[in-house]
């Protein structure tokens, strides 16, 4: 299929990117950065009609305008804060995704989603009571991005328990490197220099974004699908 080239080339590409940023060629980022992402769109964009298909390509949208605006975060702080609120966006649509997608279990769970709701709970308050005293005037930014990272992390939970194999399982561990991420940025940027900190938030971006696509695109493969039609 086309859609899985596109992937299959995505995979390609973030691994050169990956291998330049870790030998210290981070100048080829303005060149290589941007592609990335529309790759992952493009595998969306050729597979199959599904109802929140427009929506995922949205948010990978955003995900990349937010990629484009922080190659000049270094150039002034409001390079930082517009790319901030494009992932912001970003993971508000991605929320609004794993809302919609088909629950195909509808066992009683609501004893595990408690425990991952107080998982992820703790994760924001251990994160805020990190980085607050340094924040400065970003605290209130930092503040409802690590809130709205949270909440997409407990949408991707709440799939996890209720949506179909694997597709649950791919999104919700790509949800959770998408954490990782933005958690590595949040302390290199705020707290303390990490070594290689470039490398490994692109790793973890970088993966995060394919296992949540593949994911999707799994839950609604034509099979999915299909089961789902009939049951109409």
């Amino acid at each position: 299929m086309k859609n899985t080239l596109f992937l299959k080339i995505y995979i390609g590409f973030s691994i050169v990117y990956l291998m330049l940023l870790l030998s210290g060629y981070e100048s080829f980022d303005l060149f290589l950065k941007p592609i990335l992402i529309p790759l992952l769109g493009f595998g969306v964009y050729l597979h199959k009609k599904f109802p929140s298909k427009n929506i995922v390509l949205t948010a990978l949208l955003f995900s990349w305008i937010g990629d484009v605006i922080l190659l000049f975060a270094d150039i002034a702080e409001i390079y930082f804060i517009l790319g901030l609120v494009a992932f912001l966006i970003s993971h508000v649509i991605y929320s609004v995704v794993f809302n919609k997608q088909t629950k195909t279990r509808n066992k009683k769970t609501k004893a595990a989603f408690l425990i991952g709701s107080l998982v992820i709970a703790g994760y924001l308050i251990v994160m805020l009571s990190l980085l607050l005293p340094t924040l400065g005037e970003l605290k209130i930014p930092v503040i409802v991005y690590a809130t709205v990272i949270s909440l997409m992390l407990l949408f991707a939970f709440n799939g996890f328990l209720t949506w179909k194999k694997p597709g649950n399982q791919y999104v919700f561990v790509g949800a959770i490197v998408f954490v990782a991420s933005d958690s590595i940025l949040a302390v290199n940027k705020f707290h303390s220099l990490i070594e290689k900190s470039s490398f490994f938030i692109m790793l973890t971006y970088l993966v995060a974004q394919y296992l949540i696509i593949t994911g999707i695109l799994k839950l609604n493969s034509n099979q999915n699908l299909t089961i789902e039609n009939q049951k109409i």
